[in-house]
């Protein structure tokens, strides 16, 4: 949460980041006093799901989905509004201390949050406050499936998309979201700041460094772009934009001021 919470600097570069932290703990600990120390865990959720949807008022942002405040831990806490992961960052920081361990799960589309219960495994989306049945997430994998060719022979089982993300899993999926909504907005100096968090994040994914070189060009950082670009064609000399990025990469050095003196 605090490296999340952290992701905000981009905009806010003032931010109290542990002020934040603890206004998030505060309202964990206003649920936690309240619950009793036998209750269940199908009482510790239903009280959980109550407190943070219902008396919180947390909820997805349907209005105004590709804010990037939506992306921002200390924007939701004060709007209540949020897009899935952020939803389900915080849901699983109260949850915590209830004995309820949450996790993310980065679904395709949609992240999601799951947990045990004695009676199996509850896949809730932190958007709605819905918990999802088997049928139901099922039927919101057709498209992916499709899209990936997952199919027939090549059919993947529900559970393998159900698997709990990695805290790494989790920040590179915020960064994507930040990524997509300043790339569309062309919005180049924040874009290039997400992207360098990102290639810090995932160093081994040279498309990340591609994008990222493709947005210093974008800045005129002719030396940077140069750089990265070659960066990615050295890791993946056979990919199917090799050739573009080849055409981009002598656009460049053709650009480059000459250093002779």
């Amino acid at each position: 949460l605090e490296a999340a919470t952290a992701l905000a600097h981009v905009d806010y570069p003032s931010l109290d980041v542990q002020g934040v932290l603890a206004t998030v703990d505060g309202l964990a600990a206003r649920l936690g006093a309240r619950v009793p120390a036998d209750a269940a865990p199908m009482q510790r959720l239903r009280l959980l799901n109550h407190y943070f949807f219902r008396e919180l008022g947390f909820a997805g942002n349907v209005n105004n989905y590709y804010d990037a405040g939506n992306s921002y831990i200390h924007r939701v806490l004060e709007t209540r509004l949020g897009i899935p992961i952020t939803l389900a960052l915080l849901y699983i920081e109260i949850a915590a201390p209830l004995g309820l361990h949450v996790r993310g799960v980065s679904f395709p589309g949609h992240f999601l949050v799951k947990l045990k219960l004695p009676g199996g495994e509850a896949v809730i989306d932190p958007f709605t406050g819905r918990s999802l049945s088997r049928e139901e997430l099922e039927e919101r994998l057709v498209p992916y499936r499709r899209r990936q060719g997952l199919v027939g022979e090549f059919d993947a089982p529900l559970g393998l998309f159900l698997q709990a993300a990695t805290p790494r899993e989790v920040l590179a999926r915020m960064l994507g979201n930040l990524k997509e909504v300043h790339l569309t907005r062309e919005d180049w100096p924040r874009l290039l700041a997400v992207q360098d968090r990102l290639v810090r994040v995932l160093p081994m994914a040279w498309e990340e460094r591609r994008d990222r070189g493709m947005t210093f060009g974008e800045l005129s950082e002719i030396d940077a772009a140069i750089d990265d670009l070659e960066q990615y064609l050295l890791h993946r000399p056979q990919a199917e934009d090799a050739h573009s990025v080849r055409d981009r990469l002598e656009e460049l050095r053709a650009r480059r001021p000459s250093r002779l003196h």
